[in-house]
Formats: C-alpha cells, sequence, structure tokens
C-alpha cells in the first residue's frame, strides 16, 4: 500500500492535482444537475434523443442536450436513479485530489459505490417494476433473469446478502457489537428512570407557580387577529383555556360588524341586479334555436349491440387454449362487449407473471384470427388482465346516440365534448375546459376529420353562438368548408379578410399571433376584474359587478382547431409552432383551448414543446409502435382496427373508445339549420396583428448584407426558384442564414414575398440582367 501511495503523488504534480480535482468537482454538481432535471422533463425531451445534432431543436433539461442525453443513458438505459451514487463517489474524488489528501482509498469507495449501484439498482427493479426511473433497464433486467433462475424468494434473499455483506464489511455490525448496543442502552435507560424518580415530587409546585401566567387573547378591532400575551412554555390549565365572556362577545360583535360592510360597487350591482336582473349574454340572438336531434341520423335501426354468443364462447375456449399450451392457467374469465371491441378479463392462477401472457400478444392474435388484439395488464383499478378483441360485426355508434345519451344532456361542463362510446358501452364525456388543449394523431383514413366533426358537433349541441366562438383552420381547404355557413354565428376571424376558415399559411400565422394578442388583452382584464379564471370573470359580469365603460365585456370561449398540423409545420415551422407552444402554456385560464390534428406523428412535428402542453391526446390507428409512442407515451396505437377506433388519454391510463360517426349529410344539415337563422353582423372580430414586413430594414443597407449576398443571387437566378432550402443545398448554409439571405434578397427586389408553401417568385429572369443590376447598385452607391 506504501508503494502504491508513493506512484499516486509522484505520477502528478500539486498543480495537475487541484486542477484534475477541480474538474470532477465542476463535472459532478454538472452531472447531479441533469439528472435531478432528467425526471422532471425526461417526457418532454425525448424527441430531442433522435436530433441530437440539430442546434434548432431546444432541450427543457437544466444542462440541455448534454444534460438529457447523458441522464438518458445513466438513469433509464443504466442504473436508474441509483447512477447518482457515482455522482457522488466523483465528487469525493475530485475533493481528494483538490484538498491534496491520501487517495489510497479512492479504488475502495469506487468499488462500495459501484457494487451500491448495482444493489440499489436490483432492489428498484425488484419492488418497483413499474418504475422504470427508479431500477433503470439493467436493474429491470437483471432482476427478470435472476427471477427466471431462482425465484422473487432467491432474488430477496440476494439482496438481504448484499445488505448483510455491507452491514458487516463497511459499518462492523456484528452480533457481539450489537449485544453490546443493547446492553448499554438498557442501562442508560435504567439510569434515567432513576434519575427521574428522584426529581418527581417538585413538579406540582411549579405548575402552582406559573398559574399566573395564563394565555390571553385580545381582541384588535382594527385588524380581528387575536394576539397572545404572557406566553409561556407551562401549558395553561383547563379554566384558562376558555376565553373570558366579554372577550369573546367582543370578537363576535367585531365579526357580524364586518360581515355586513360592503362597499358602494357590490351595492350598485346588486341594485341593478335587482331592478334588471343578471346580465344574460344571449339576448341579442335570444331567439336562437339549438339544432334538433332530429338532423342527425339514426345508424343503428333501433337496436343495440348484437350479441354473438357462439362467437364469444369460440374466443374464450381458443385464449384459454392459448394460454394452457405455455402452461398458464385460468381461473376465472368474463366479457364485456363494446360497439366494435369485447374485453376479456381474465384472472390468472396465482404464481403466474404477468408479464408471461403479455408477451403471448402476437400468439393470441394467431389463435383469434383477429386484427387488433391489446392487452392490458394488468386494468388499472381491477385485479385483471384485460384482452381486447376486435368483434367479427361491428356497430357504428352514431352522433345521435350520444347527443341523445342522458350523460350528455346532463353534463355540468363547460366545453362537453361526447367522443364516442367506451368498451362497455358508455357514452364518453369530457371537458375540453379542464383538459385544457387536445391533440389528435392517426394515418390517413382512420377517422381523424370525423373526430374534429364530433368534436364541432357536440360543441354546436350545447354552447350558444354568444359562449363560444371557434376559429378553423384547415390547410387542406376541403375538410372544414362546410363550417362557412355558420360564420357570424360561431366563427372568429381577423378584421378586413373574406373568409373565416384559414386556409393560406400566411394568414395562419397572423391569426395565432392574433390570438396571442387577445390572450394578453384577456389577462389585463381578469387582472382588473381580481379574478383568476374566464369562469369567475364572466360570474362577475353577468352579476353586474364590472363596469362595461371600463373596457370589461363578456368572454366568450375560443376554440382553436387546425385540421393538418403537420403542414404548418413544414412550411412555417418556428412561427406556427412559438405561438402555439405560448398559448397552449397560457391562455386556458381566459378560455382559449387548442385541439390539432395531424397524420404524421413524427418527432420533427410532434415536438417535445407541444407534447408537454397537451397532456389530453387522441390517437387513431397508426402503422407503427414509433408512432404510437410519440402521441401516447406508449404503444397502443398501432393495433387499433381503424375506422373511428382511438385511444384517449388525458395523462394516466389509456381509454379505448369507438369514435361517434358523423356524415358529410348530418354535418350539412347542423350548419344549414343554424345558417338560417338570424345572427351577428358580422363574425367574431380578433385583434389586429401587423406582421413584420421581412426585408424592409435592410432596405438602403446594402453594406449589411452578407457575405454570400451575390452568390446566393445567382444560384436563385440560374434555378429560378426562391428558396432557403435550395440555398441550403447548393451553398451548404444552415437554416437561419439561407433564411436571412433570402431576406436580403426580397428587400433588394431580386426574389418576391414569401407565398406560404409556395417558392417566392424571382424577379430577375437571367444572369446577364443580375448582372446588370448589380452594375446599376454599384453606379449608384
Amino acid at each position: 500500500m506504501a508503494t502504491k501511495s508513493k506512484f499516486i503523488t509522484t505520477t502528478l504534480s500539486r498543480t495537475q492535482q487541484i486542477l484534475l480535482g477541480t474538474f470532477l468537482i465542476l463535472l459532478s454538481v454538472l452531472l447531479i444537475v441533469a439528472f435531478l432535471s432528467f425526471f422532471t422533463t425526461w417526457q418532454s425531451d425525448q424527441s430531442l434523443l433522435l436530433e441530437f445534432s440539430n442546434r434548432n431543436a431546444e432541450a427543457q433539461n437544466a444542462a440541455k442536450k448534454f444534460g438529457a442525453l447523458i441522464a438518458y443513458f445513466f438513469i433509464y438505459q443504466l442504473f436508474g436513479i441509483a447512477s447518482t451514487i457515482w455522482v457522488g463517489v466523483l465528487f469525493v474524488t475530485g475533493l481528494h485530489y483538490f484538498v491534496g489528501s491520501n487517495a489510497t482509498k479512492l479504488p475502495s469507495h469506487w468499488l462500495w459505490g459501484s457494487s451500491a449501484v448495482v444493489w440499489f439498482s436490483l432492489f428498484f427493479g425488484f419492488f418497483f417494476q413499474n418504475q422504470p426511473l427508479l431500477g433503470g433497464v439493467v436493474g429491470y433486467e437483471i432482476n427478470h433473469f435472476l427471477q427466471d433462475y431462482i425465484g422473487w424468494i432467491g432474488v430477496a434473499l440476494l439482496l438481504l446478502f448484499g445488505l448483510i455483506i455491507f452491514l458487516v464489511v463497511q459499518l462492523k455490525f456484528t452480533p457481539e457489537n450489537i449485544a453490546a448496543f443493547f446492553s448499554s442502552e438498557k442501562s442508560d435507560s435504567e439510569a434515567n428512570t432513576v434519575s427521574a424518580a428522584e426529581e418527581e415530587a417538585p413538579s406540582p409546585s411549579i405548575s402552582l407557580k406559573k398559574e399566573s401566567q395564563t394565555t390571553r387573547f385580545e381582541i384588535d378591532k382594527e385588524t380581528l387577529k387575536p394576539t397572545i400575551s404572557k406566553h409561556s412554555s407551562i401549558e395553561s390549565s383547563s379554566e384558562n383555556k376558555t376565553p373570558k365572556t366579554n372577550d369573546s362577545s367582543e370578537l363576535t360583535m367585531e365579526i357580524e360588524v364586518t360581515e355586513e360592510e360592503t362597499t358602494p360597487e357590490d351595492q350598485l350591482a346588486k341594485r341593478l341586479v335587482k331592478d334588471y336582473g343578471e346580465f344574460d349574454p344571449t339576448l341579442e340572438l335570444k331567439n336562437y334555436k339549438y339544432p334538433s336531434i332530429d338532423l342527425l341520423k339514426d345508424y343503428s335501426n333501433g337496436g343495440g349491440i348484437t350479441i354473438n354468443q357462439e362467437e364469444l364462447e369460440e374466443n374464450k375456449e381458443k385464449i384459454v387454449d392459448t394460454l394452457r399450451n405455455y402452461k398458464i392457467d385460468i381461473a376465472q374469465i368474463k366479457a364485456t362487449i363494446g360497439p366494435t371491441v369485447t374485453l376479456y378479463e381474465i384472472v390468472p392462477e396465482a404464481g403466474v407473471r404477468i408479464s408471461k401472457i403479455k408477451n403471448l400478444e402476437d400468439d393470441i392474435a394467431l389463435s383469434l384470427s383477429a386484427l387488433g388484439i391489446r392487452i392490458i395488464a394488468p386494468i388499472p383499478g381491477k385485479g385483471t388482465i384485460g384482452i381486447e378483441v376486435p368483434n367479427k360485426n361491428s356497430t357504428i355508434v352514431s352522433m345521435r346516440s350520444v347527443i341523445a345519451s342522458t350523460k350528455f344532456a346532463e353534463a355540468e361542463m363547460e366545453l362537453p365534448l361526447a367522443l364516442g362510446k367506451t368498451i362497455s358501452n358508455e357514452t364518453f364525456v369530457v371537458d375540453l375546459a379542464k383538459m385544457p388543449h387536445l391533440l389528435m394523431a392517426g394515418a390517413t383514413g382512420q377517422g381523424k376529420s370525423v373526430g374534429l366533426n364530433a368534436v364541432l358537433t357536440s360543441l354546436l349541441y350545447k354552447k350558444h353562438p354568444s359562449e363560444i366562438k371557434f376559429v378553423l383552420v384547415d390547410p387542406k381547404k376541403v375538410e372544414l368548408t362546410l363550417f362557412n355557413k355558420i360564420e357570424r354565428h360561431f366563427l372568429a376571424k381577423l378584421p378586413d379578410t373574406d373568409e373565416a376558415i384559414i386556409t393560406d399559411n400566411k394568414q395562419v400565422i397572423n391569426t395565432l399571433n392574433s390570438l396571442c394578442i387577445e390572450m394578453d388583452n384577456r389577462y389585463d382584464m381578469l387582472k382588473n376584474a381580481m379574478c383568476r379564471n374566464i369562469k369567475e370573470y364572466n360570474t362577475k359580469f353577468k352579476n353586474r359587478k364590472l363596469n362595461p365603460n371600463d373596457g370589461n365585456t363578456f368572454l366568450p370561449y375560443i376554440v382553436l382547431i387546425i385540421d393538418e398540423f403537420a403542414d404548418l409545420i413544414m412550411t412555417a415551422g418556428k412561427e406556427v409552432e412559438t405561438p402555439i407552444a405560448r398559448l397552449a402554456q397560457l391562455a386556458r385560464a381566459v378560455g382559449i383551448h387548442l385541439i390539432i390534428a395531424t397524420q404524421r406523428p413524427s418527432v420533427n412535428v410532434i415536438t417535445g414543446l407541444i407534447k408537454a402542453n397537451f397532456p389530453a391526446r387522441i390517437a387513431f390507428r397508426v402503422t407503427s409502435k414509433i408512432d404510437s409512442r410519440t402521441i401516447l407515451d406508449s404503444g397502443g396505437a398501432d393495433q387499433l382496427i381503424g375506422r373511428g377506433d382511438m385511444l384517449f388519454t388525458q395523462g394516466h391510463e389509456l381509454i379505448r373508445l369507438q369514435c361517434a360517426f358523423v356524415d358529410t349529410p348530418e354535418v350539412e344539415k347542423v350548419t344549414d339549420y343554424i345558417g338560417s337563422q338570424r345572427a351577428y353582423p358580422t363574425a367574431h372580430e380578433l385583434p389586429e396583428y401587423i406582421g413584420e414586413e421581412s426585408g424592409t430594414s435592410l432596405d438602403d443597407n446594402i453594406s449589411e448584407r452578407d457575405g454570400l449576398f451575390k452568390e446566393a443571387a445567382e444560384v436563385i437566378v440560374n434555378a429560378q426558384q426562391g428558396s432557403a432550402s435550395l440555398l441550403q443545398r447548393k451553398m451548404k448554409l444552415g437554416y437561419n442564414r439561407a433564411g436571412r439571405i433570402i431576406d436580403q434578397l426580397e428587400a433588394a427586389g431580386i426574389v418576391g414575398p414569401f407565398e406560404g408553401s409556395k417558392a417566392r417568385q424571382v424577379l430577375i429572369k437571367d444572369a446577364l440582367s443580375l448582372q446588370a443590376f448589380f452594375d446599376n447598385e454599384n453606379t449608384n452607391s
């Protein structure tokens, strides 16, 4: 050991030891910050793992991309929360080198630290199998590997043996030391008992002496707060715990006077309500009639779900036989029949591992010859395992049936959405105001557009035009056109625009920024009214406690619906993502809610920033498990059967639903009925937003042009295509620099303005004209 110490001290100079120690200490601080931040940001940062080199992607981890990646590797992929022990050992190592202490014990620290990491990883993997962040992948896999060979009892004994090794070797816990410890504790307690008995007599006299120092309550008439005088650490006697009679009466009288005091504003509001009644926002369209249920079609033909008893028994037998082939016995099995899927709940015999049944998903699907088998192991809140099997003959869930249901009719919600029916054939109704935003995704033709129509129809049947306004964004230009008929009833738009349904990408950007202005204006109104949310504000306004002359007005809910979000992200990128993220983070309290649908649920479309602010998600059928995890953070959407079959989550459990079907003719009838009634003079106008015109600041600043301006102009003119992506490919530029050059080319008059998804028009037709343009500029300058 002496030789080793000499080797260590002579290898590094004192300066090198200080520098190495400082580096290790700072590195350990960075790692512990990254690890702790990972537990709150791992969901929003998961999309960054595949685009680490993308500088435009921003991580939420406190240590940014390095922290997100290193924490994901150590905590999730390796040993879970136990990896933080290594950070502590790294800090101790740095401290050893920094202070120049003897480093011979460092190998022992690393040996015991690594052993503790493995032990705790196995411990958490054994006791918390459903929490992968605690034990990590290594702890989970080692635990299952050992259980396959020595069972759970063997693993528990192995953990106990590891703990005993540490106690004996490191803490010197031996039977002799433990016996000596308890014998000394016993002698100390006997000694304390004797001394306590000797001092027991004087205690009553102390209590009598302190009797005069009682606790009294005095009433401060201005603040009505009790104050304590002559406070003693000795407890008061029982008679002193009761306040004096005159004190209590003074307290009661003061409280009654305070309750009777009212402000002049409250008195005026009460008088106005008494004379005119509460403010009614529906009076302007007081003759408005809600759509009739007869406008919707009934697809059930008067019957409910058809039960095929033979199919049920056949599927039960196949499930039991398949599990028996793998030596899994079933104690009980029962079926719950839904519109499109039947849930078979099984109770396995004691000792059967759930993961073993979960791994047989494909085998059960093969034996049943069915598409879309999904195993829920276990079902939340029940002691059973669920196997969802599609019905051979599915039943259509009509929009009429869910709108007519008692659950929807009696729903005491601000913005009720009747999405469809559950596996148990119950109508599923949720409140958009509590979500507060909804993300919908799924492959083409799986039911997204029908789902959006179901959402819109639910709100049209439940809300008055004065209570809600829609901002509809339809890049495909054909999905939401039917709602043009209710423009002056329910739609909101920018001033001086012809179409209320937005199809142009530039108009989308202006509308989103206008909604941000509306959000800020509403927050100012809530602040002045001293309200926390739109519900409190509107209640105050209806009770006439807010003066309209002060800028107060009744605030309708605003629901922004975007049908194809991927197209907007591809063409506008950050210009769209930034205001949407801002609205998603802040707009809930002021009654602005977002519903976003996309058919391409990739991580560059549904980014971590968006997912973090959309806890409520609907997934229709997708083509891969990766897409399912992108939407729901779990698999399952790839096993749906399509045609409105969907999974809904609000941040916890997944609920399988059959989306309510509302056909285009039904939507047309509803919008015709509403559109035929008296309406407001115009659509609800959003605040005006004037976008910054690109390039205007560079009109007269030729000296500030990019060094590659002329070369870029030649590339654009030769290709006759004005786009930043062309400059990125041809000149190997980053996106930001290419975008700035395009702005400068527009300011110079070489390319035209931004035209949404189209490339900009090139205003100079050939290279000779471009050269003449530059010569003319040089002459003028």
